[in-house]
């Protein structure tokens, strides 16, 4: 029997998707395929980033405001998107670092997140999930959170001794990593737009990179979504307290970006079926086991 291909996409705030594989998501869509962002916190704890939004009315409404910024992001993308219902545990900052908030998304027990995220997979049935890596991309603790229930939902969810309460059981194919910033991609970024004569909003971020061996082993996956960054950059912008438009996000003109670095990468962290890295489609593997409707 027929089915459609379908991509899961967990992310730990609204404007994670936005940020970190949304031409890859645009262009599926396109393509015919359902792709789902699974958004695990409301973002209630995030700093407004947008000095235009930085006022006490937004600040009010925050949890509002933020979801419907989210909602926005979701009909340009062309996704459905589901909440995963935890909050935002903010990212802590000073020395030492404070404790966490009670309640917060990082601090719920781990059964049950995973139960949550377990619910979704089997209700949703994705061949292929994205996700974060251990270190979360960067260090939040709701990232890294994100990594370790995604990573647990997929072993659990084709169980069915695991949270048997929670739906039929449904093994996703794959499991990616967000390769959103690496040496590479920056490097050749700051090096298109110095040709341009402009200057590099990467510069100083280089000049801080710290090599690490694994780096260069972890890009497996490099999905060409070029004629998507204009989508990705309309749902970066409509979650308006997260992201400056005159900021260094659209510093690189989007024509010397598809020039540079045309792609979106990943890190295949587990495939359950056959294929060679490199890769250029998540999909990989799948398309020749599943038949597509």
């Amino acid at each position: 029997m027929a089915e459609q291909l379908r991509l899961m996409a967990v992310h730990a705030h609204p404007d994670d998707e936005s940020s970190k594989g949304a031409a890859t998501m645009a262009r599926y869509v396109r393509e015919g395929i359902d792709v789902l962002v699974v958004t695990c916190t409301g973002g209630e704890r995030g700093s407004i980033l947008n000095p235009a939004m930085d006022r006490p009315d937004v600040l009010a409404d925050i949890s509002r405001v933020r979801r419907a910024e989210m909602e926005h992001a979701r009909e340009i993308l062309g996704v459905r998107q589901r909440w995963l219902g935890f909050v935002d545990s903010g990212l802590p900052e000073g020395d030492p670092l404070p404790p966490l908030p009670e309640g917060c998304f990082a601090l719920a027990p781990l059964e049950e997140s995973v139960r949550r995220l377990v619910r979704e997979i089997r209700e949703q049935r994705p061949h292929v999930i994205t996700t974060y890596d251990e270190q979360g991309g960067y260090p939040h603790p709701d990232h890294i959170r994100t990594h370790e229930i995604s990573v647990a939902a997929f072993d659990a969810a084709g169980d069915p001794d695991a949270y048997p309460e929670e739906g039929a059981p449904w093994q996703p194919l794959k499991l990616y990593y967000n390769l959103t910033w690496h040496k590479p991609r920056m490097l050749a970024l700051h090096e298109a737009i110095l040709a341009t004569h402009a200057e590099s909003p990467y510069a100083e971020w280089l000049a801080e990179w710290v090599d690490k061996p694994e780096d260069t082993e972890r890009l497996t996956t490099q999905v060409p979504c070029g004629d998507f960054f204009a989508v990705r950059d309309q749902a970066l912008i409509a979650h308006a307290t997260q992201v400056d438009p005159t900021g260094r996000w659209f510093a690189v003109p989007l024509e010397v970006q598809k020039a540079a670095w045309p792609t979106e990468d990943f890190q295949l962290a587990r495939s359950l079926v056959d294929t060679t890295v490199p890769e250029d489609d998540l999909f990989a593997g799948i398309r020749e086991t599943v038949v597509v409707c």
